[in-house]
C-alpha cells in the first residue's frame, strides 16, 4: 500500500502544539531547537495572536512537521509521495531530502519575513467559502474587486466545495457577502497575517529568488507534488523557480490529492496540527483511503497500531 504524507499549513497552528513530542522523543526535540527562544516561547507559551504572525507561524509549523516526520521515519514509517499545502511544502521538500531540517526552518524564516514585509500596510484577510465551484467563486472575487476597488482572488483550491480567497480585507468581505448571495453554504475567516498567494506577494517572491541563488538543493528522494502544478516537478524543471512561483500563486491542493490518488497512494497520513487535510482528501479521494493523523504522541502511537493492522 502507498502512503502519501501530507503536510499542514498554516492557519491550523494552535498554541502548546508540539509540547508532549519534545518531551517524549529526542528526534523531535532535536529539529525543535533549531528554533528561536523566540520561537519556542511563542508555541509553547504564547497566544494565539503572536503564533498566528507568519514571521513566527513558518518555522515553527516546518520544525514540528519535520520533526513529527523524522519520528515515523525512526520507527519505519516512510512516506512513497509527498505533498503540503502552502508552507508545508517546504516540509515536504525536507521529507524529500532536498532541505535538511536546518536549511528549511532558516529558508522559512526568511520566507516569513518577507510575506510579513509585503504585507505592510494592507489591511488583509483570507477567507474559506463552502459550497460553490471554483468559477463562481472566482466570480465572486472579480465582482468584490470591482465594486471595491480592492483586490481578492482565489488563492485555495482545497476540496470540491471548499476554496480559500485572499487579499485586501474590504474586498475579501465583499466577495463573501457576493458568495452567500451566489449560495454558499458559509464562509469562513482564516487566521492569518497576510494575504498570502496574491498578487500582494510578489515582492516576498523576489526576496526568495534571491535566497535561492545561494542555497544548494538535493534531488528528492520521493516525489513531492507541487502546489503549483498538482503534479510533480519532471527532472529538469527547477525546484527553487517553483518555490518563487508558489508564494504568489494559487494552490491546487485537490489536483495534488487526486494525482497522488492516481499515482496509488492509498494511505495518507496528515502530519501537523489539526485535520484540515485529512477533510480534504476525505472529500476529494476514494472511501477506501485510509486516513491517519500525526499531531500529537497519542496520534503516532495509534497510527503505528493502525499500519500494523493494514500492512
Amino acid at each position: 500500500m502507498k502512503t502519501g504524507f501530507l503536510f499542514a499549513g498554516q492557519g491550523s497552528q494552535h498554541p502548546g502544539m508540539g509540547a508532549d513530542l519534545y518531551e517524549k522523543y529526542p528526534e523531535f526535540r532535536k529539529v525543535f531547537d533549531l528554533l528561536t527562544e523566540e520561537e519556542r516561547e511563542a508555541v509553547f507559551n504564547g497566544s494565539p495572536e503572536a503564533l498566528s504572525d507568519t514571521r513566527i507561524t513558518q518555522p515553527v509549523m516546518v520544525a514540528m512537521e519535520i520533526g513529527i516526520a523524522e519520528i515515523l521515519s525512526g520507527r519505519g514509517v516512510r512516506a512513497d509521495m509527498a505533498a503540503g499545502l502552502s508552507l508545508g511544502e517546504y516540509s515536504a521538500l525536507a521529507c524529500a531530502g532536498v532541505f535538511t531540517a536546518e536549511e528549511a526552518v532558516n529558508i522559512v524564516r526568511v520566507r516569513g519575513r518577507a510575506m510579513a514585509e509585503a504585507s505592510k500596510g494592507i489591511d488583509c484577510g483570507m477567507a474559506a467559502v463552502l459550497g460553490l465551484s471554483p468559477d463562481e467563486v472566482r466570480e465572486c472575487c472579480e465582482k468584490a474587486t470591482r465594486d471595491t476597488g480592492s483586490t481578492a482572488e482565489a488563492v485555495n483550491f482545497n476540496c470540491p466545495g471548499q476554496i480559500v480567497i485572499s487579499g485586501e480585507a474590504s474586498a475579501v468581505a465583499k466577495a463573501c457577502d457576493i458568495a452567500k448571495e451566489k449560495g454558499a453554504k458559509r464562509t469562513m475567516p482564516l487566521p492569518v497575517s497576510g494575504p498570502f498567494h496574491t498578487v500582494f506577494m510578489e515582492p516576498a517572491s523576489r526576496v526568495l529568488a534571491e535566497v535561492f541563488k545561494e542555497t544548494e538543493f538535493g534531488k528528492p528522494e520521493i516525489p513531492v507534488v507541487t502546489n503549483v502544478t498538482g503534479r510533480v516537478l519532471g527532472e529538469n524543471d527547477d525546484i527553487a523557480a517553483n518555490l518563487v512561483k508558489q508564494v504568489k500563486s494559487p494552490v491546487l491542493f485537490q489536483d495534488s490529492l487526486r494525482y497522488m490518488e492516481e499515482e496509488g497512494v492509498k494511505a495518507f497520513i496528515e502530519i501537523g496540527p489539526g485535520k484540515a487535510l485529512s477533510g480534504f482528501v476525505r472529500k476529494t479521494c476514494s472511501r477506501d483511503s485510509v486516513i491517519l493523523n500525526a499531531e500529537t504522541a497519542e496520534d503516532i502511537e495509534n497510527l503505528l497500531e493502525k499500519l500494523k493492522e493494514i500492512r
